[in-house]
């Protein structure tokens, strides 16, 4: 007769605190909500740009047109008064409305800037407000930025950039940034070696950041594209670039640096043999 196994005693399971219960569920409703959260606050801020930069001087435009029109008698009589109560400010659908004319308006100067026509008279418009002192001084810089950014030709050119590692602040620390272009002419020629402009996006705004000028033989290209870049940058490394099969990131040392640390480590082996057998 065969006595019976022996039953472990049951565990106490631990009890969960309160403040213990609610920091879980919490941290799991934010991971839930940030992302529609976020993404709703950018759209709000678009909408409240193209309303106080364009929409709110659409409506005045729009008033101004009805108390000018009543005034002519084309137009019903309408009081002043009346009219600035009809188009309010404060009231959703007048915003709205302005909103829906101010995309209309950008798509409008797209299509006029597009021909050959609206561009004369886009550069001529230029032309003249770069006659104004504090327009010429920062127009240019803001114009290149935005040209960069959103103009197709120039979108395509910054698709197709080439992410490389630097190293801009100390050996053996890398940071990840963009290549944008050749340097000036006259710095490549003082130093002899071709140099390029790198863009260090910063985490987790990648669109900002600071411009390195090195030379070619000190970047390091990396098997990412822009796109798998800025998702490493804005999430501070927590999303890593994926593929299918998750790609490592092989950072290969430059010849010359490579060259001067096999250089200290044969110097750094020679001394630690002398030092054993004297």
């Amino acid at each position: 007769m065969t006595l019976p196994a022996e039953i472990p005693p049951k565990t106490p399971r631990k009890r969960v605190s309160f403040g213990e219960d609610f920091r879980r569920f919490f941290l799991s409703g934010m991971a839930a909500l940030l992302p529609t959260l976020v993404t709703l606050w950018l759209l709000v801020k678009v909408w409240d740009f193209l309303w106080e930069t364009l929409g709110r001087h659409i409506i005045f435009g729009l008033r101004w047109l009805w108390a000018e029109g009543s005034a002519k008698e084309l137009l019903p009589f309408r009081p002043l008064a009346q009219i600035h109560f009809a188009l309010a400010d404060d009231e959703w659908w007048v915003r709205l409305l302005g909103v829906v004319l101010a995309i209309l308006l950008v798509y409008a100067v797209g299509v006029l800037v597009g021909n050959f026509i609206g561009r004369t008279f886009y550069r001529l418009a230029e032309k003249a407000a770069m006659r104004i002192p504090f327009v010429r001084a920062v127009y240019p810089a803001v114009k290149q930025v935005t040209e960069f950014v959103l103009s197709p030709r120039r979108g395509d050119q910054f698709a197709s950039s080439h992410v490389v590692a630097v190293q801009p602040h100390a050996e053996q620390i890398w940071s990840i940034g963009l290549i944008t272009g050749a340097t000036f002419e006259s710095l490549s020629a003082s130093t002899g070696e071709e140099m390029v402009t790198v863009f260090i996006p910063s985490t987790p705004t990648a669109f900002s950041g600071y411009m390195l000028v090195v030379p070619r033989r000190n970047v390091v290209e990396l098997p990412l594209t822009v796109e798998e870049a800025m998702r490493l940058l804005v999430s501070g490394g927590v999303i890593t670039p994926m593929s299918g099969d998750a790609k490592k990131i092989v950072v290969s040392v430059p010849p010359a640096q490579a060259q001067a640390r096999r250089s200290e480590e044969t110097a750094a082996q020679s001394g630690a043999s002398q030092a054993v057998n004297p």
